[in-house]
């Protein structure tokens, strides 16, 4: 039987592993860390139950297409529910709104709230859903690098409705044209975030991202987002494949011009065909450290970083949900602070995650575990036990001032993540959240591809390599991935 080594047993190696299982391959998964799932991963602190990394879950039918490649039903194994609502938006001028994930619902806030009158929302929703149609086909569900891709009708399409997609305006320029009210632009901006990017710096084309969660809504695993992570590796297990937890990679055996096998820190194994779903920053500096490196784009600006504090909260907040965002006054300078400064301006944008609120059993009666997050640069050396200090005191700060609180007499667990830390637990270069930035107009087209073109047999997925980072895009980086690899019984020997 045909072998195939995944190296790294993040979201995308997980589903990676069970597409290449289904090719017909004897998979082995190696991971650094005992346990799987990457960023998207758990742990406790006292009573309290958190969830370590991505915390918004969209497209859920891409995890059930795992199940269905093998005629498992997935509602046996994996359980969630809609939202009824998306998000809480705050700010400082005390409005608040909120984004109900029925449209009528929502289309009624927003003119109740911010006076904007629904038409005018729903042609701009419209738009970003045509962008959406438009370039799915390309961009997000096949490979971007084979010149095969682009020969067919989905690419005249888009062609001719070049002018929708407004990559030469930025994404705030875009909103601030079609939407003009500012708390509702700054909302909308928020959405280059989910790729780690400035909304004055991305191109309009992003506007097809809110779509996502507007089109086909959010949701919340009822175990929590690591049952993602858990389903999918109990899955990935009955089907064969293998585990090898806590045995890093060292590096990959390449013989003229072909992925032969790996090293680990235990043994030498030879392969078929590598799968890495490590970030391709440390791929190439460590693990093919003998092999020319595409410098152009590991020099890519890193995409933002994060701060998080994990706190155990002994209250519970009735106005809060599950996503809540507390908006700075000045999103320009904050996204300077990031982008061109690497620091943090004074005046951040706060967002808090409240499993407990869905999961009760993720708090003790009467509490709440809060994700605090803080969007920061990534890790350029900065002091970042000063920033933490100076970051926590701000968030309680502006915490107490909009819910009219004292959150520190509050706080009876607490641990915190640093993008240091999140480079060292994640193999994330420079902690960056999602590999490169998109504050370029050709970013989609810069990312690596799930291949390489001058060694044989070495494939790529996860967050740093084509489509980008977000759970739905590292699902769907594994199939286009192994969609370029034949089935087993179709390969040479």
């Amino acid at each position: 039987m045909k072998k195939a080594a995944v190296i790294g047993a993040g979201i995308g190696g997980i589903a990676g592993a069970l597409r290449l299982a289904h090719k017909g391959y004897h998979v082995n998964v190696f991971e650094a860390n005992d346990y799987p799932g990457g960023k998207l991963s758990a742990f406790t602190l006292g009573k309290y139950r958190f969830d370590s990394g991505p915390s918004l879950f969209t497209m859920p039918h891409l995890v059930n297409d795992l199940f269905e490649l093998f005629n498992e039903k997935p509602s046996k194994y994996f359980s969630y529910k809609k939202k009824k609502i998306a998000c809480q938006y705050f700010w400082d001028d005390h409005t608040e709104l909120t984004a109900y994930s029925n449209n009528s619902l929502y289309f009624d806030e927003v003119e109740n709230k911010l006076g904007i009158k629904s038409n005018s929302l729903k042609k701009y929703l419209d738009r970003a859903k045509r962008k959406y149609e438009l370039t799915a086909p390309l961009f997000l569900e096949r490979s971007l690098h084979k010149f095969q891709g682009f020969v067919n009708i989905e690419t005249v399409k888009a062609l001719l409705n070049l002018s929708l997609f407004e990559i030469n305006q930025n994404l705030h320029s875009v909103n601030a044209s079609q939407l003009r009210e500012p708390h509702l632009v700054q909302m909308y901006d928020r959405y280059a975030t989910y790729n780690g990017s400035s909304p004055f710096q991305t191109p309009g084309i992003m506007t097809l991202v809110q779509h996502l969660e507007q089109e086909f809504g959010t949701y919340i695993p009822i175990r929590g987002m690591e049952q993602i992570t858990l389903c999918l590796f109990e899955l990935a297990k009955r089907k064969g494949v293998l585990f090898n937890m806590s045995e890093k990679v060292k590096k990959i055996i390449v013989e003229k011009g072909k992925a032969v096998g790996i090293k680990t820190e235990k043994v030498e194994n030879r392969f078929d065909l590598i799968l890495s779903n490590v970030d391709i920053f440390p791929t190439y500096k460590n693990l093919l450290r003998d092999q020319k490196a595409p410098k152009r784009i590991l020099r890519q600006e890193r995409s933002s970083s994060a701060v998080i504090f994990y706190w155990g909260i002994k209250n519970q907040f009735d106005q809060l949900d599950l996503h809540n965002i507390f908006f700075s006054k000045n999103y320009k300078s904050e996204f300077d602070s990031i982008f061109n400064q690497n620091n943090v301006s004074d005046d951040f944008t706060v967002y808090v995650n409240i499993t407990s609120k869905d999961i009760p059993q993720d708090a003790p009666e009467g509490c709440e575990n809060w994700f605090v997050m803080v969007n920061v640069p990534s890790d350029h050396g900065q002091d970042w036990e000063s920033i933490k200090t100076r970051l926590r005191e701000k968030t309680i700060k502006k915490l107490n001032k909009i819910l009219k609180v004292n959150l520190e007499t509050m706080i009876e667990e607490e641990v915190v993540m640093t993008p240091p830390l999140i480079a060292q637990k994640t193999a994330s270069h420079m902690g960056a959240l999602y590999g490169s930035s998109s504050n370029n107009k050709i970013a989609a087209f810069l990312r690596h591809p799930n291949f390489n073109s001058k060694i044989k047999n070495l494939y790529f997925c996860g967050g740093s390599v084509h489509p980008g980072g977000g759970i739905p895009l590292c699902l769907l980086s594994a199939k286009i991935a192994t969609d370029l690899i034949p089935n087993a019984s179709n390969t040479k020997d």
